[in-house]
């Protein structure tokens, strides 16, 4: 989630393979607050706990996604603000995400509970993942089951950590 901080190479950005984003997405059911409970650790997050992201409707159909989290490490919070864009149909959740001028990474919500309160996301590849919430906290059996989700579509649990959020 600090989906957005994606950077990934260039500007091309697509959909991993054998992965299909949520069909019949509402945008504006998503936006709001979320809570980022694990995810695929990388230097733009590295340290980072109580990880949030809110995000917005434009005028222009895009999103405003601000993110946030706090680095224990030098007591201080970090924010980037950026924007997202649909691939394509926006009632699919395969968005792009730019932080950084034209560097877009991919922003796609593969498993969307239906209340719109817990969602998977992943971006370009499956390195990059992000389990979020609506709350701070989940019971831990529904944590794993996100989690043995997030296996069975591709992502290395070994490499996803648990955000701490206080």
């Amino acid at each position: 989630m600090i989906a957005g901080s994606l950077l990934v190479a260039g500007c091309a950005v697509r959909v991993p393979d054998n992965l299909q984003p949520v069909t019949n997405f509402d945008v504006g059911r998503y936006a709001g607050t979320w809570y980022e409970l694990a995810r695929i650790d990388h230097r733009f997050e590295k340290g980072l706990v109580n990880v949030s992201a809110q995000y917005s409707l434009n005028s222009d159909g895009t999103v405003k996604v601000v993110n946030r989290g706090f680095n224990p490490a030098k007591n201080e919070w970090k924010e980037a603000t950026g924007t997202a864009r649909f691939l394509g149909d926006p009632r699919t959740a395969a968005l792009k995400v730019s932080f950084f001028g034209p560097f877009y990474g991919g922003y796609n919500v593969v498993r969307l509970s239906d209340d719109y309160q817990t969602a998977l996301v992943i971006g370009n590849t499956r390195d990059y993942f992000w389990l979020l919430s609506r709350q701070k906290t989940m019971p831990e059996a529904q944590k794993r089951a996100l989690l043995a989700e997030a296996a069975r579509l591709g992502v290395d649990l070994n490499k996803v950590i648990e955000v701490p959020q206080p």
